[in-house]
């Protein structure tokens, strides 16, 4: 159970790390192309394009420890999808992270307790 509550652990920041990227990168956007103009020029900040590789980083790694929270929690190739799918979306990484989260809560209470 121990590496089930780890792995969470380990999806549960990339979710949040790449979902606070993600949706501060899209509420820049929305006010750079919306009110700042910035679709007619060819100047952006360049704070802004390392946010993104940052999220291309964030999302890799995020995939990774999906991926493996999945095979741990014998997830269906379905749901599998939706969670990795989710770190794509703004602000969809936090949705299925409290469901992941909750799923997982509930699946290690059920489990008797490890003598050790």
């Amino acid at each position: 159970m121990n590496k089930i509550k780890g792995a969470a652990l380990r999806y549960r920041i990339m979710a949040w790390a790449t979902g606070v990227v993600l949706g501060a990168l899209t509420i820049w956007l929305i006010i750079g192309y919306g009110f700042m103009n910035y679709a007619n020029t060819d100047v952006k900040p360049g704070l802004y394009r390392l946010l993104w590789t940052a999220h291309g980083w964030l999302y890799f790694i995020y995939l990774i420890v999906g991926v493996d929270l999945a095979f741990r929690m014998r997830y269906s190739i379905l749901r599998t999808l939706g969670i990795l799918v989710a770190g794509t979306v703004p602000f969809m990484s936090f949705v299925a992270e409290y469901f992941v989260h909750k799923d997982v809560m509930t699946r290690v209470a059920a489990q008797p307790a490890d003598p050790a």
